[in-house]
């Protein structure tokens, strides 16, 4: 009976957790059907003129797709060995945060209190967010930024420090010119709308000296936008040098992310 027990649970977990399999994705595909048909009603909910005519709908809808949520985070919780690993987990949190809020609207009552349990039930949005773990792209791309981090924070300090020399210059230059920079934080933020491409055109140079560093900030910009997309993408492309990891979860850690063929986990040593 125990084995059983087990071998079902094992099964569970394979479906649940695992995207390698038919059954996990279909599973995944379900699931991200579920989700985006959440993220849908919530939305078409908060048009007066839709809830109005529909309000019985979404209710209706919204509790079918909270049980569905409540039933995937218990089963989650069942089929590994640790639940308290999951539960804690970044993507646990999350998948608690994202459904409880339609069981808080049975607990308390008010129009104020609805308001904020309107708001804390688009934390279901974050859900989607766990499809990105099966996607191997995905992860490439979020270790691409996580080892350019410094790279970017680096060149971002560099590009606030000339945005302040080049607005305190525009204050100057444009200072009795009556064109709007009335100030140094005005006249940064100035620099930064310039050279970001935005161009709001709330304030604008009339000297010819200011229209003259106007295009040479201008310039600039199209330059500064192209250096840290050249970050990521380097490190992006290192990326495929690393050893390739599959969607494989460790039944007893909830660990994931092992390298392709390992038979054991890198977190706690448990066999697959």
């Amino acid at each position: 009976m125990k084995t059983l027990i087990q071998n079902w649970k094992s099964k569970l977990h394979e479906i649940i957790y695992e995207a390698d399999t038919p059954a996990g994705k279909l599973f995944d595909v379900l699931l991200l059907i579920t989700i985006v048909s959440s993220i849908l009603l919530v939305t078409l909910e908060s048009v007066p003129s839709i809830n109005y005519k529909h309000e019985r709908f979404f209710d209706i809808s919204e509790w079918i797709i909270t049980i569905l949520f409540t039933f995937e985070y218990l089963l989650r919780i069942i089929s590994i060995k640790k639940p308290i690993n999951y539960i804690f987990s970044y993507y646990g949190i999350i998948d608690f945060l994202s459904t409880i809020p339609k069981y808080l609207s049975l607990i308390f009552g008010g129009a104020h209190v609805l308001i904020i349990l309107r708001s804390l039930r688009l934390l279901r949005v974050f859900r989607i967010l766990k499809i990105t773990r099966y996607i191997g792209e995905s992860d490439k791309l979020m270790s691409a930024l996580k080892a350019s981090r410094v790279k970017i924070i680096v060149f971002v300090f560099a590009v606030v420090i000339l945005c302040l020399i080049l607005g305190t210059v525009m204050y100057i230059v444009e200072a009795g010119a009556s064109s709007g920079f009335i100030s140094i934080p005005r006249s940064v933020y100035w620099t930064i709308v310039t050279m970001t491409t935005v161009g709001y055109g709330d304030i604008a140079p009339v000297t010819t000296l200011g229209q003259f560093i106007a295009s040479i900030v201008m310039i600039l910009g199209y330059g500064i936008i192209a250096v840290p997309t050249g970050i990521v993408t380097s490190e992006y492309t290192s990326q495929y040098k690393i050893k390739q990891t599959n969607t494989r979860s460790c039944e007893n850690c909830g660990t994931e992310k092992h390298i392709d063929n390992s038979r054991f986990c890198h977190n706690c040593g448990d066999k697959f």
